[in-house]
């Protein structure tokens, strides 16, 4: 049986990623896998940017509003149920277009869980904290009761492997010993394609600032007061991302409205600028500028897409 087919539509945020997959969805007869990270997660809806209720109509999205916001996600789940679903579409004879807003879901997704994880810089910086105040033994310690196998592989003063082994737990929610030895989800699994998105800079800085006022406009502060009253506190991670984070300090008295609006925006478009670096050392992307290579992108999706 012929490997599932994946086109994978990346980019930094704002870019118009949701717009181009539900195009290619409509124009191939294809179904929308979403790879974010935030989207994930149910009454988060204004300030994750997901589809709206209409464009979720006119085409199906899978692997949104899956979990609530106080409940565990990470990538290992991700994969999980991802593959499920690209297993169910692939046999339904439906197109797979994953629009990629977070790259780490895609990496996994595409290269399996130990190839595809990079270094989690804040994970690692909290390792550190935990080795200097309360020593090295101690996060040895932590491995040991997390992930008992690896660590008996694993000299005690080995502090690298250590902080690797603890990083994979972390952001797979799966301990490495069980990931090394799991062939299942290798990166030979897929037939893909990546597609990445081009804007000039002003017009993506300009986009941003758009996109930020318009979740003003639509409501974003009373999801989140929503969110609150329904018992979701604003320490819980999603409720720390950019957008929420603000949110919350404005609720509680600690940022005026419109510092916190100048703040979501000087952030996320440095949070684009990080995207932008991380896709460009992916060499494997096929780059398009929409406003002027619309018509060779769709034509590189149709020859992927009919080469079946």
């Amino acid at each position: 049986m012929a490997k599932p087919k994946l086109l994978v539509i990346l980019g930094p945020t704002a870019v118009g990623k949701t717009g181009l997959g539900i195009d290619i969805a409509k124009k191939f007869g294809g179904e929308i896998l979403s790879a974010d990270s935030l989207q994930v997660y149910k009454y988060m809806d204004i300030g994750t940017a997901k589809p709206s209720r209409e464009e979720q109509t006119a085409v199906r999205h899978h692997m949104i509003d899956v979990v609530r916001p106080d409940e565990e996600f990470n990538a290992g789940r991700f994969r999980a149920e991802a593959a499920r679903v690209i297993d169910d579409l692939h046999a339904s004879s439906r197109n797979i277009i994953v629009v990629g807003g977070t790259y780490l879901y895609v990496k996994v997704l595409l290269s399996g869980l130990i190839r595809g994880l990079p270094a989690d810089r804040e994970i690692r910086a909290d390792l550190k904290k935990l080795g200097s105040e309360f020593g090295r033994r101690y996060v040895y310690d932590r491995l040991l009761s997390v992930d008992p196998e690896s660590a008996s592989k694993i000299h005690p003063n080995d502090y690298v492997r250590i902080e690797r082994a603890l990083e994979v737990y972390y952001l797979t929610g799966q301990k490495m010993s069980d990931l090394q030895s799991d062939h299942e989800f290798g990166e030979h699994d897929y037939e893909y394609v990546k597609i990445g998105i081009l804007h000039d800079r002003d017009l993506l800085r300009d986009r941003i600032d758009e996109r930020v006022d318009g979740m003003f406009e639509k409501g974003l502060v009373d999801e989140v007061r929503g969110l609150r009253e329904m018992g979701y506190d604003p320490s819980l991670k999603p409720m720390q991302s950019i957008g929420y984070k603000e949110v919350n300090l404005y609720l509680d008295k600690e940022l005026e409205l419109e510092s916190a609006v100048g703040l979501i925006k000087r952030d996320t478009k440095r949070f684009a600028k990080r995207q932008m670096t991380w896709l460009r050392r992916d060499d494997s992307i096929q780059w398009f500028d929409t406003s002027t290579e619309y018509d060779a992108l769709m034509n590189k999706v149709r020859v992927f897409f009919d080469d079946a």
